[in-house]
């Protein structure tokens, strides 16, 4: 049921975003809130799994609860079907600019995802870009990760209907890295900016949307790299290190 529902959700909110007019402030958040931690589910990472792992720059992936982040849908499951069906709806209704917006975030950093809404003005301060980079080194090592314990290939590799709109993409598609540190960043802003939450949410929305419209990831990769956003954001506030950094962009506000 909460898998149903989650996916009620999407479907709704991702109708309501069409067509993307590159306003992220008038898009609605699609999931709300760090997602209660779920029960090892027969296949899903474990703690002692990750001792091997690479380390980010704040975080070490070994002990880190990813219990939040479900395992991948199974080939030919309903949530697998549903993930298609999704897919290919979009593809039909997709536009010029929608794909254009989407070969403008091929790549996955501070200035390609917030560098026009930055409440840090412009240019962007070098601490700033010092300090996203280092987060996002957090964020790649836990997606590549757990990309690699599930190994779910592309969409367009799957299944001969989906007619990518982006250059082709490398490696595997669960969770989507693109959708992870897109809301992580979000998550980091909107502690920084209150009254910009919504926006900054909704812009990490719109950049995780933009990878399934795309033709390149699956709705579940992107709702699997924002539960991963949240558990990562849980984690990296009970880092002294990463809350000292934080509270050091404050006076670089605009």
């Amino acid at each position: 049921m909460p898998n149903l529902f989650r996916r009620l959700l999407l479907s709704i909110s991702l109708a309501a975003l069409l067509p993307l007019s590159g306003q992220a402030g008038a898009l609605t958040e699609l999931y709300t809130g760090a997602p209660a931690a779920l029960p090892p589910l027969p296949g899903a990472p474990q703690a002692s799994d990750l001792r091997a792992a690479s380390a980010g720059h704040y975080l070490s992936l070994d002990g880190l609860d990813l219990r939040a982040v479900q395992a991948a849908p199974a080939d030919g499951s309903y949530e697998d079907r549903e993930d298609f069906r999704e897919i290919l709806g979009w593809q039909a209704r997709r536009n010029a600019a929608q794909c254009a917006a989407a070969r403008a975030e091929m790549s996955h950093n501070y200035e390609v995802f917030f560098g026009r809404l930055s409440p840090f003005g412009g240019p962007t301060p070098a601490a700033v870009k010092e300090f996203f980079k280092n987060v996002g080194e957090d964020s790649v090592a836990a997606h590549k990760y757990l990309k690699d314990v599930y190994k779910r290939d592309r969409p367009f590799l799957r299944d001969a209907r989906v007619k990518p709109c982006l250059p082709p993409v490398k490696g595997y598609a669960y969770p989507s890295g693109h959708a992870t540190m897109s809301r992580l960043f979000a998550l980091i802003l909107a502690d920084l900016v209150p009254a910009r939450r919504a926006e900054f949410l909704a812009k990490a929305d719109e950049s995780a949307l933009l990878r399934v419209l795309g033709g390149v990831h699956h709705p579940s990769d992107t709702a699997a790299g924002k539960a991963l956003a949240d558990a990562l954001y849980k984690e990296l506030k009970q880092e002294p290190a990463f809350v000292s950094d934080l509270r050091a962009l404050e006076p670089l506000l605009r």
